[in-house]
């Protein structure tokens, strides 16, 4: 796998599509959830916005596992930069998967805690766990706040390194994820 992952120039085209559609789902969700805290018993939204939040995020975990599926199928572009720049970016890289599936975890077990599943779009139902331990729901959604805002910080990070790779060191690292080269 690593002479084949040297040798690409690019990222495939389902690798960028699900990149570019899994941030601005990432940015999407933080905003919605963070605006949906506050939504009172009142709000026609107060419903709504939790169902199409819990949905997206079903949704985002499924492609996330296809995604990292897919990469160790098709591989992936060398990473450029100095040492220290490749060990960055393969665990900002890393963290991020970590956080993702600390997020979609964490907001299972605040959804299901009553024991009922997670209707996705009413199309599918997720089931439910129940109470797994003391307090699951207020753990899981301390921890899904907190590693919503983890998350966003990395990503700002990886987009602020790959604008600094285009536009500074003048190399391939963004247009790999746009579909272009040089």
């Amino acid at each position: 796998m690593e002479k084949r992952t040297s040798t690409l120039k690019t990222y495939n085209r389902t690798a960028r599509i699900i990149h570019w559609i899994s941030a601005v789902t990432v940015i999407g969700m933080f905003a919605v959830g963070w605006w949906m805290v506050d939504l009172n018993y009142y709000s026609e939204w107060y419903q709504t916005a939790p169902f199409w939040h819990k949905s997206i995020g079903i949704i985002l975990a499924g492609l996330t596992i296809f995604r990292v599926v897919w990469k160790a199928i098709t591989g992936a572009p060398k990473v450029e930069g100095n040492a220290f720049e490749v060990k960055a970016a393969k665990s900002a890289h890393h963290l991020m998967y970590l956080l993702l599936f600390v997020l979609f975890a964490s907001g299972y077990l605040i959804s299901t805690e009553d024991g009922r599943g997670i209707s996705v779009f009413d199309w599918f139902e997720v089931p439910g766990l129940g109470k797994l331990f003391e307090g699951q729901a207020d753990l899981a959604g301390t921890v899904h706040y907190y590693v919503a805002f983890a998350l966003i910080g990395l990503a700002a990070i990886h987009a602020l390194a790959a604008l600094k790779h285009h536009f500074i060191d003048k190399d391939d690292t963004l247009r790999k994820m746009i579909g272009g080269s040089k």
